[in-house]
């Protein structure tokens, strides 16, 4: 055999330490790949809210529906099926159809929510309606048609629902019922005894 031809012999590539390289790096690359696909095909059981879910809501089984996703590392954020306790409380709007985090439930003795039905004196925008965050406004009454200058009285409550009265013309009073913290009930119930003037008013995003 000649020189040059063992010389090829000896760079032969099943025996180039780069070409070896080069195989591991394709396999490492594959096996990566499949590990990937296969923790994205795994999917875990979560609670997901049935109906629009206010704060103070006692949770019953019909308000949750059981569903299957692919939550990855975002898994221990949100509830499974046996982590909801009896007489558990919605602490935050989780709207219908979205995953129920462990941080928008609390138990029933811990609620330090309330829900009052109140008018406002103006309408309100048609976009307010159940999980709305919205301001509550009252102006004080002076005389007898004649209210001073409103200002906030409670910063955030969340609507329960509305009602608007359609029978009474040339009336724009509207029925909320909302859920407001505790320590603004006496405030609340207060300006309602004076005949102040209250209006409700989306807060900036309106939505939770």
């Amino acid at each position: 055999m000649s020189s040059s031809a063992s010389a090829r012999a000896r760079r032969a590539p099943w025996v180039d330490v780069r070409f070896l390289l080069g195989i591991v790096l394709v396999v490492a690359s594959i096996v990566g790949v499949w590990f990937v696909v296969s923790a994205a095909r795994q999917t875990t059981p979560a609670i997901a809210a049935a109906r629009t879910l206010i704060p103070g809501d006692v949770i019953a089984a019909t308000d949750v529906r059981v569903v299957e996703v692919a939550l990855g590392a975002l898994g221990e954020s949100y509830l499974r099926p046996d982590d909801l306790a009896i007489g558990a409380i919605a602490t935050r709007t989780v709207a219908a159809g979205e995953l129920v985090p462990y941080d928008a439930v609390g138990a029933g003795e811990d609620s330090a929510t309330t829900v009052v039905v109140l008018h406002s004196s103006t309408d309100v925008p048609a976009s307010v309606d159940t999980g709305s965050v919205v301001e509550v406004w009252a102006a004080p009454l002076l005389e007898r048609g004649v209210h001073d200058t409103p200002s906030i009285l409670v910063p955030d409550a969340t609507v329960v629902s509305v009602a608007r009265d359609e029978a009474v013309v040339g009336r724009d009073e509207v029925a909320l019922e909302v859920v407001i913290p505790r320590a603004d009930v006496s405030a609340v119930l207060t300006a309602m005894s004076d005949e102040s003037a209250l209006s409700v008013v989306p807060t900036v995003g309106g939505d939770r």
